[in-house]
């Protein structure tokens, strides 16, 4: 029997466009001979390009239009940058797969190449810049990173694509970026002065992995998609989201997470940061890669225990990037 055609779909955005490509060839390599099409949709967080994203503080801006032309059929698969997707699962739609993931890294790209790059690493950058340095980020988890290890440079929201915001970098309208790696390495960008911000510097929970949704009960669509779970990934993302909901984080709470599996073993690193300058709270642990969500509560327990809930109130009530 021939298969049915498998729609996949995703935003518009380059970025986009070349995660859910990549979501497809994995597909046709695991299913040879399976018709593959592509749907390409704009999103509120896409049409809105002004505003920066923590301003606008609601959930679900680039996933929501995807979510409902799933369950009106439009598309079967959804692709989406998984940090992107809250914490809580819609009704009627399930997180089918999470391929393995791409470096989860935040990196650091100065325009004075001359001042970063290399193999120098991005903390080293980070403290070379000069002071009252502009440094872009859409994010203000970033925005608070960069004021605890730099508190005389500046953060700028910055909104568009990968390629605009590298663009508005050249013309001199930023000194440096913060972006994530793995957006750059799914696009073939690696631009001079880019360097890693590593040890000292977490990511956004879910970053670098690709989080591919499917209608619940769509029982042949989830049998080909779940093909493409990682169970490396899933223990990472389900310990770092389950995190983020205990502290009911989002895009207004700067709330950094990065598991690590290592066989039967999971570790997980996780800090909550004060957008008013203070030391930020850090905290981790370790647990079975089985037990991935309860290691996530139990860390944010620790967290608020110490003080979170204090830091997370702060970030809801004041003015991004003010």
């Amino acid at each position: 029997m021939k298969a049915a055609r498998l729609v996949i779909g995703a935003r518009r955005s380059p970025l986009s466009r070349a995660q859910a490509e990549w979501a497809g060839d994995r597909l046709r390599e695991r299913w040879p001979g399976l018709p593959v099409a592509y749907r390409f949709l704009s999103t509120a967080g896409d049409r809105d390009r002004v505003t920066p994203l923590p301003a606008i503080g609601a959930k679900g801006l680039f996933t929501e239009e995807l979510e409902r032309a799933l369950r009106d059929g439009r598309i079967d698969v959804a692709v989406h940058s998984l940090k992107d997707l809250p914490a809580e699962s819609p009704h009627g739609v399930t997180l089918a797969a999470v391929p393995e993931r791409e470096d989860p890294r935040d990196v650091l790209v100065v325009r004075d190449v001359r001042g970063g790059g290399g193999r120098r690493g991005g903390l080293d950058v980070l403290g070379r810049l000069p002071a009252e340095s502009c440094v872009g980020t859409s994010s203000l988890r970033r925005a608070a990173q960069l004021r605890a290890h730099r508190s005389d440079i500046a953060p700028a929201p910055i909104r568009g694509n990968v390629g605009t915001r590298l663009r508005k970098l050249d013309e001199g309208g930023f000194d440096a970026l913060v972006l994530a790696a793995a957006g750059l390495r799914r696009l073939g960008l690696w631009p001079p002065g880019t360097s890693v911000l590593d040890e000292g510097w977490l990511p956004a929970p879910g970053q670098g992995a690709l989080g591919l949704q499917c209608r619940a009960g769509d029982d042949g669509v989830l049998d080909r998609v779940g093909a493409l779970d990682d169970p490396a990934a899933r223990a990472e993302v389900t310990a770092e989201r389950a995190l983020l909901a205990a502290l009911e984080g989002g895009c207004r709470v700067p709330i950094a997470a990065r598991a690590r599996r290592a066989g039967e073993d999971l570790r997980l690193e996780a800090a909550v940061y004060d957008v008013a300058g203070g030391r930020p709270l850090e905290a981790i642990g370790r647990g079975l890669a089985a037990n991935a969500e309860r290691l996530g509560r139990e860390l944010a327990a620790r967290l608020l225990d110490a003080g979170a809930g204090a830091l997370v109130a702060r970030a809801r009530r004041s003015t991004p990037f003010a």
